[in-house]
């Protein structure tokens, strides 16, 4: 029995066999639908491609032969990937040394073009390479999944090649954005307010240290940091490093951006937060932003939004909320409470591509000032009037055309693949997934608990599992330094093996007085509880003898 019947369970899992089991696609040309007959399968065998180039393509060429035999052949290698990548017994990544893929792929440029039979033996390599993030096994990173309605819309989004910044260029797609963000926007409890879809957490995260900067000193916009009082923001030391960029690049400086402590959950303290805005304040500077975490990327901590609102208020500060990893905890009535508090935010960043297990990437920064992304962000009144023009004739401009409520112009489309999942799952699929990764990362933690050497290092918050493993000879060292020298070494060694192997990825790293640990997490709606056991069995089979 194949690996894609063995997960009949997961309703999700379904349609990607479904899907695979169609015949040869129909290929549309010019609104003409064409059958692939079985005489062109034929007449198609015989066409090797290497006498062929780029100038036998659309646009270049009148006849649709190549083009259409090319992409189907492309189609076709990418079904074989998306098998393989819902297939257990396949690797997760096949490694292959840096030095040895440059003698794999000539990675340099030559006066004259390949012909396209080396191009489509380029992307064959290309696919051998990739990491399989949308394995049941691939746990590396707080991203995995490879939902076949997000892929849709990437295909189609990128196959249309528009962009975002007005809607005489991409209607369907502004469209969809402003009724998904809307609807983001009333989960997260936002009943006006604005949002806009970012390249990324840590874009999204520095527009709202900017945003905060101009609510608060909207000449500087135009008269640059100097001679004010020393803006001073605050984070927590477990607080993603993007905060740190944001400072950076904002003006503000890394050495004002204060790291408040936090506690041995991952949790930032509230009571050091007070202590540091005081310290600030005594100091003549100008406390004026707050960014609180709602899932932390190694422990997946929850700050404590509402004591951080109830400080926030108290001195005037601009409150972010980082939901980045956490904020999909929303969707789910059973986890949402994590997340308590969020609707006092002043902004809020959010990664569909994360927990919710959209493809990547796909972020989104909130904020319950309407208007505030387009003062911020705009040129000027008059500023690229070649695409803002005001006396547009068939729509509101000033409504649809949204180019310049980011630092950006052309935005990528990133809203279809998530507003086709959304549209395919309801929000009643949508629960379930989420609901189903924190069932997961539950399990898995009461299998660790239950092994004698392994040591779960804390109760999973968001889904993330942070472990020990401990091989027989470390168990019989005396604690102290040399045991603690030791442990550190396991992990690393571990994760050569599996990345050689190819069973399975999964990250580790050290935290405060822990030594280096594995992290696991749960977002792919593809993995079952046998994989939880598969991870446990696989590190300590990989592990034993060291």
């Amino acid at each position: 029995m194949s690996a894609i019947s063995s997960m009949k369970k997961n309703r999700y899992v379904d349609k990607i066999e479904a899907m695979l089991t169609l015949q040869k696609p129909k290929i549309a040309i010019d609104h003409r639908e064409h059958v692939v007959t079985k005489k062109e399968k034929l007449v198609r065998k015989k066409i090797h491609l290497k006498d062929n180039t780029y100038k036998d393509f659309f646009p270049y060429a009148a006849d649709e032969k190549i083009t259409e035999e090319v992409i189907v052949r492309v189609v076709s290698k990418l079904c074989d990937f998306i098998k393989s990548s819902n297939d257990r017994t396949s690797k997760v990544i096949h490694y292959i040394d840096p030095s040895q893929l440059q003698k794999e792929i000539d990675f340099n440029f030559k006066n004259e073009g390949e012909n396209l039979q080396e191009i489509l033996c380029i992307t064959d390599k290309v696919l051998k390479y990739a990491v399989k993030t949308g394995h049941p096994r691939f746990f590396n990173q707080l991203f995995s999944g490879l939902d076949i309605t997000c892929l849709m819309g990437q295909w189609i989004s990128t196959t249309t090649n528009t962009l975002m910044f007005t809607y005489e260029v991409g209607p369907v797609y502004i469209m969809m954005e402003k009724y998904l963000l809307d609807k983001m926007k009333s989960i997260i409890g936002y009943s006006n307010g604005d949002a806009q879809m970012f390249p990324g957490g840590s874009i999204s995260n520095m527009e709202a240290m900017s945003i905060a900067k101009y609510h608060f000193h909207p000449n500087l916009k135009e008269e640059g940091l100097y001679g004010g009082k020393q803006l001073v923001a605050f984070v927590s030391e477990e607080a993603h490093y993007s905060s740190d960029k944001a400072a950076a690049t904002l003006g503000i400086g890394t050495n004002n951006l204060k790291k408040i402590k936090s506690d041995e959950k991952g949790k930032m303290i509230v009571k050091d937060l007070v202590e540091q805005i005081e310290a600030s304040l005594s100091r003549g500077e100008e406390p004026f932003f707050v960014c609180a975490t709602a899932g932390t990327t190694v422990l997946g901590a929850f700050d404590p939004i509402n004591d951080i609102a109830d400080i926030c208020k108290k001195y005037g500060l601009w409150l972010h909320v980082d939901g980045a990893w956490g904020g999909g905890s929303l969707l789910s009535r059973k986890y949402k409470h994590l997340m308590a508090g969020v609707e006092r935010a002043d902004s809020v960043t959010w990664n569909p591509h994360k927990l919710m297990g959209c493809l990547f990437q796909c972020s989104i920064l909130f904020t319950k000032k309407k208007d505030i992304l387009a003062s911020c962000n705009r040129e000027s009144v008059d500023g690229a009037s070649y695409l803002f023009q005001k006396d547009k004739r068939l729509y509101n401009a000033k409504e649809w055309d949204q180019g310049d409520k980011t630092i950006q112009c052309g935005r990528n489309v990133d809203v279809l693949k998530l507003w086709l999942m959304w549209k395919a799952k309801g929000d009643k699929g949508m629960e379930e997934q989420i609901d189903r990764v924190f069932n997961l990362s539950r399990y898995l933690a009461d299998v660790i608990k239950k092994r004698e050497n392994f040591k779960l290092i804390m109760e999973p918050q968001c889904t993330n599992v942070c472990f020990y493993y401990y091989p027989p000879s470390i168990k019989k060292m005396n604690d102290g330094p040399e045991k603690n020298a030791k442990l550190h070494s396991i992990a690393p060694i571990i994760k050569s093996r599996m990345t050689l192997e190819g069973t399975m990825l999964c990250g580790y790293q050290p935290l405060k007085e822990h030594v280096n640990f594995w992290r696991m997490t749960v977002i792919n709606p593809a993995v079952t509880y046998d994989d939880m056991d598969f991870v446990v069995n696989e590190i300590e089979r990989l592990g034993r003898d060291l």
